[in-house]
């Protein structure tokens, strides 16, 4: 049995700061709030350097005396290589700006940034003696979950709202996964998951209620500051629902720093959400610590469609320690901002991306970000699972092929 060079000590309450042992199942703290994994950084650095990772696959798991695994034959892989970062510099000449990067997470496996999150989290659950496992999705969680646990063995329900994008329903289903359709939203979802725990068995995975998502997600700024030569970019643009990414890489940014691997500057954290559902908009914008519900929550960006986010306080105090803030766009700003990249950089986003470039446009004009700050946009699946509008012809075999009409068409 080979063990991974870990370093976890403890588990706290991000919230109380109460301790949890490590090596045991848990999902939210006594406080109801998420458990946050904590390691012993001054070992890890006398462990490991940034030179030992030259030769090292170019994966998530490059980074495993970061991340909680201790035993290889639980490392659920699925082949989570490092993403690209696509310069739009089309984008960044029409703007006049500064460099504009895109991190192009839909290059991961199940075509989105949650297998970061879920290869963690059920590779957690198998070595922690998980047979299964439940969630509530908009839709790439779910597909995620389903094809980690069929990897691992583990039975999965997963519980999705009616309206969730069809490619993604059938998705988690063909991966597996027991799929339900429910007449509401994912908070609804939520609640059958965690009112059914003790008459079904399974281990509840919603988004933040159990510790390791972030673990996986955190790798995201691990492999940004790789990327970027040990520097962080002066924004990051994060499509915001649950928020466990930008959590995630706001906890990599320190424990960088704690070992040395960078230095204290931090990129500005802007939380991107839609107008149809914008409650961490309007806690940030109230001043308050935690977001209330969201009522009616509507968007074309399904992943940011969450009109109630458990870790809404750690997301607000992430944006608010780095001088970065929250911001609502429009779904026609979405919908401009997804075809205006794909015919101008040839880069198809998912809406939820389209969403960080629509809030650049929206704030470089309004002077919240600078024309000369380097700005990092995450497209965090990939644009094939979306409905494309788009304009196309017919042409009859049957008649002359007419040139001048083609020639005509624009």
């Amino acid at each position: 049995m080979e063990e991974f060079p870990t370093f976890v000590t403890h588990l706290e309450c991000s919230y109380t700061g109460k301790i949890y042992p490590a090596d045991q199942l848990h999902g939210l703290s006594e406080a109801g709030k998420p458990l946050l994994v904590r390691y012993d950084l001054d070992a890890l650095s006398k462990a490991v350097n940034k030179e030992d990772l030259i030769g090292r696959l170019p994966e998530l798991w490059r980074y495993r005396e970061f991340l909680p695994v201790r035993r290889s034959e639980n490392v659920m892989r699925l082949g989570e290589l490092m993403t690209p970062l696509l310069p739009a510099n089309k984008l960044q000449e029409e703007y006049g700006c500064g460099e504009i990067l895109i991190k192009d997470e839909g290059r991961l496996p199940t075509g989105s940034f949650k297998a970061r999150g879920l290869t963690m989290a059920v590779s957690m659950a198998k070595e922690l003696g998980v047979e299964c496992m439940a969630m509530p999705t908009n839709g790439n969680a779910g597909a995620a979950l389903a094809a980690y646990c069929s990897r691992a063995n583990i039975d999965t329900y997963v519980f999705c709202p009616e309206d969730t994008p069809r490619v993604n329903v059938e998705e988690i289903a063909f991966q597996g996964a027991k799929t339900f359709l429910a007449n509401g939203f994912i908070n609804d979802c939520g609640r059958i998951v965690g009112e059914g725990k003790e008459t079904m068995g399974w281990f509840d995975t919603s988004t933040l209620k159990e510790p390791y998502r972030i673990e996986g997600k955190k790798t995201m700024g691990l492999e940004l500051a790789e990327q970027l030569g040990w520097e962080v970019p002066d924004v990051i643009l994060y499509p915001t629902g649950g928020g466990t990414g930008l959590i995630g890489m706001w906890k990599a940014f320190d424990e960088l720093e704690a070992i040395g691997w960078i230095g204290s500057k931090r990129p500005r954290m802007v939380a991107v959400q839609a107008d149809g559902c914008a409650p961490i908009v309007k806690a940030f914008e109230e001043g308050t610590r935690h977001a209330e519900l969201w009522q009616d929550a509507h968007t074309i960006a399904a992943g940011i469609r969450v009109p109630a986010a458990v870790g809404d306080f750690l997301i607000l105090d992430a944006v608010r320690d780095s001088g970065g803030f929250a911001v609502a766009v429009s779904d026609k700003a979405i919908n401009d901002a997804h075809q205006h990249c794909a015919k101008t950089e040839g880069i198809l986003l998912c809406p939820e991306g389209a969403a960080t470039l629509a809030a650049l446009k929206q704030e470089l004009a309004n002077g919240r970000i600078k024309k000369d700050e380097k700005v990092l946009l995450f497209n965090c699946a990939t644009g094939l699972k979306y409905p494309m509008v788009s304009d196309h012809y017919t042409i009859d075999l049957n008649q002359p092929i007419d040139y001048d009409f083609i020639r005509a068409c624009d």
